[in-house]
């Protein structure tokens, strides 16, 4: 199920709406990191000491070798940051991209539009707790070796699988039936949050991913509820 929910969503990100959403998420999250990246330039450049005096060497320019140096940022943020930015960003669009997959697959059970800001600040919310799973795991790497990666993976993963599960589902229940569901189904969820979280550390390909685990999560809850007729309608 949770395969088959991932390969739907790829299948749909070539979708006219559902791919002007990609463009959309592709121009915030390449917006957001070339602020951060030019902010972290100016502010070395306006602050740091021109340049210091070694000994036996002399001068050595400080504010342009370091402020130069600052861009090697930007890959290590797309890795690190993806995560949380993905989930900041999933009440921006994630109701566009579960609308359209619904018109397009379940036409005959489409769910009620999340209001708007309750969806967003419940995605601040998650994309705090994962900048702090994150966080945590780049400072115990030193002490946990190998398993620093099954503490990302797996705590974003988690977070990722939760957040986006919960919207989905949203859309078709009622908010304690919602969370009901989704505890139900946490395997399956953070089966494909694991999944999510490590697309998301692929350069390139994780700007479109938060695009993708809208619609995943979207199959997600509809393949899970054909298995249960309860949640049929």
């Amino acid at each position: 199920m949770v395969l088959r929910a991932l390969f739907l969503a790829w299948s749909d990100l070539m979708r006219p709406r559902i791919f002007g959403v990609v463009l959309l998420g592709v121009g915030l999250t390449l917006a957001l990191f070339v602020a951060l990246q030019a902010g972290t330039f100016w502010a070395i450049r306006i602050f740091a000491p021109e340049q210091i005096s070694l000994p036996w060497i002399g001068a050595v320019p400080l504010a342009p070798a370091l402020s130069w140096s600052s861009l090697l940022l930007f890959p290590i943020m797309s890795i690190f940051l993806m995560a949380p930015v993905a989930a900041g960003f999933s009440g921006l669009f994630a109701e566009r991209v579960s609308e359209a997959v619904e018109e397009t697959h379940y036409p005959a059970a489409r769910g009620l539009p999340v209001d708007f800001w309750d969806g967003l600040l419940e995605s601040l919310a998650v994309m705090g707790a994962v900048i702090l799973v994150t966080l945590v795991t780049l400072v115990l790497t030193p002490f946990l070796g190998p398993l620093a990666s099954v503490l990302y993976y797996g705590g974003n993963g988690w977070l990722l699988g939760r957040e986006f599960f919960q919207m989905a589902a949203r859309r078709h229940l009622h908010e304690p039936q919602a969370t009901a569901l989704r505890r139900s189904l946490t395997p399956q969820a953070t089966a494909l949050g694991v999944l999510i979280a490590a697309l998301l550390t692929v350069p390139l390909l994780n700007i479109v991913v938060p695009v993708l685990a809208a619609a995943g999560f979207t199959h997600l809850y509809h393949l899970s509820a054909s298995r249960r007729p309860d949640l049929r309608g």
